[in-house]
């Protein structure tokens, strides 16, 4: 079952695609969209990321937070090589301990789940949705679910 809508979020520290610690509850006060993905460089996870990129402007006051299993070194690369605007983050090691603690992570392959969190300026979590791993979400839907905020 996992984390779901009216959860305090599970507090995580995780180094960012430029080596520099992102501490979720270092960030209350706003709103945040966690962005649970398989990996980077993939084909739906590169387009899903340029979608969301391209609402940033559309989403309002948010931090976005997305989330996967690679090293910082392949997220710094595929950052540097998209120029993603927002934090892409390594849950390298131990290996998808975050994506485990939010029920994320897909233990067959290795690779967090499709999963996004909307989480509120309190750390509740007031959205939860998965999508299966073979299709993007819908960066309409974060929209709607800000505006409902």
């Amino acid at each position: 079952m996992g984390v779901q809508a009216g959860d305090r979020a599970p507090d995580f520290t995780l180094d960012d695609q430029h080596g520099a610690p992102v501490t979720l509850s270092g960030l209350r006060g706003a709103p945040v969209l966690l962005v649970f993905y398989p990996l980077a460089f993939s084909g739906v996870c590169s387009g899903e990321l340029r979608a969301l990129a391209d609402a940033v402007p559309a989403l309002g006051d948010v931090r976005i937070l997305t989330v996967s299993v690679d090293s910082i070194f392949a997220l710094r690369a595929w950052s540097d090589r998209e120029d993603f605007p927002f934090s892409l983050l390594s849950d390298f090691w131990p290996h998808g301990a975050t994506a485990q603690a939010y029920d994320a992570f897909d233990a067959n392959r290795g690779v967090a789940r499709r999963a996004t969190f909307l989480i509120d300026a309190e750390g509740i979590v007031r959205r939860r949705v998965e999508t299966p791993i073979s299709e993007p979400r819908d960066v309409n839907a974060y929209r709607e679910a800000l505006a409902a905020l």
